[in-house]
């Protein structure tokens, strides 16, 4: 008979705690944004008013900025799905990256925490879903063989 192993649960999404002796902890993050976006721009300048432990560099995705500070990244799917990349080269995606923007935030800092839990993720997925299908909705669809696709200023609640 063979001794039964258990796996390795993953990690949760999000940033790892800061360990002595372990990997320097985050300094710097700098999200990439969809400026096209009207929730992406509402959530930018939310961001922007928060109290930050750790600041927060807000660079449209796929801009001439977002390219020279990382051109290793994959700039035509950026726009698609919130990134965050921090000072050591970490990259976090999707639900990762919304965690790790709350984290930053001194008054948010303890919901991230929470939001990496088994009882926070089924929030975290309502909350992306409820997101992408905001965009689906705000953004005009584009045009085959259009490289960039130009938004209504201010969305469905712009000025008419």
């Amino acid at each position: 008979m063979s001794p039964v192993t258990e796996a390795t649960p993953a990690p949760p999404p999000g940033p790892v705690p800061y360990a002595v002796g372990g990997p320097a902890p985050v300094r710097r993050l700098t999200v990439l944004y969809d400026a096209q976006c009207p929730l992406c721009v509402h959530l930018r300048h939310w961001l922007q008013r928060q109290r930050q432990l750790v600041p927060l560099d807000l660079v449209p995705a796929g801009s001439a900025e977002a390219r020279r500070r990382f051109p290793e990244l994959d700039h035509t799917a950026t726009p698609a799905e919130i990134t965050v990349v921090g000072d050591l080269e970490q990259v976090y995606r999707e639900a990762s990256a919304w965690i790790v923007c709350l984290w930053a935030l001194a008054k948010y800092r303890a919901r991230a925490h929470w939001l990496t839990t088994p009882a926070g993720r089924p929030f975290v997925r309502g909350t992306v879903l409820a997101a992408a299908r905001y965009r689906s909705l705000a953004l005009p669809p584009c045009a085959p063989g259009v490289r960039e696709c130009v938004a209504p200023p201010g969305g469905p609640w712009g000025p008419r």
